[in-house]
């Protein structure tokens, strides 16, 4: 799997990809979040342009997934995960995960974090065993960054479904 910086041109093909990969929640009683629209072109092009929008690619060198990224509180937060149903389950999301480690270790970051549902088996189930751990209130590890993205997402309407907030430490460079 070639994992690369997203193209320009290629910004609504990862709209697709999400809306795609969104049909999943709608069996689950969960049709607003398979309805919710991507994030817009121009927020999409913040990401590319700043380096942190990254594709994985078929043989086509055509995106099947996608990867956004923020740093938040000192780790590299994953803001959006993405496989197209047709790349599922080949290791397209653990791939982009793996890549996004290994540039946080590069930039001495101390973790990975994202929000996710606690329920939907493959969101917090599945990170979980790429070596996520819960978030519970108190836990120090539970910065104020990603209270204000839970703050945020919840304002949104996420909070319908119980969400969770996880993070993964990154081994630092010796």
């Amino acid at each position: 799997m070639r994992i690369r910086v997203a193209a320009a041109a290629e910004l609504p093909l990862l709209q697709d990809i999400e809306r795609a990969a969104g049909e999943a929640f709608r069996p689950l009683g969960m049709g607003e979040i398979a309805d919710d629209e991507p994030l817009p072109l121009e927020v999409l092009e913040g990401y590319r342009s700043a380096g942190r929008a990254w594709v994985a690619v078929d043989a086509g060198d055509r995106p099947v997934a996608y990867l956004l990224t923020d740093t938040v509180d000192g780790a590299a937060h994953i803001e959006q995960v993405s496989v197209h149903p047709d790349a599922a389950r080949r290791g397209v999301g653990r791939a982009l995960i793996e890549h996004l480690a290994a540039a946080a270790q590069e930039q001495g970051l101390a973790a990975l974090t994202l929000t996710t549902f606690a329920e939907v088996p493959w969101n917090a189930p599945y990170y979980a065993r790429l070596g996520f751990r819960r978030l519970d209130a108190g836990d120090p590890a539970l910065t104020e960054g990603l209270q204000a993205i839970s703050r945020a997402e919840a304002a949104h309407g996420l909070a319908t479904w119980p969400r969770v907030c996880m993070r993964r430490e990154v081994k630092t460079l010796a």
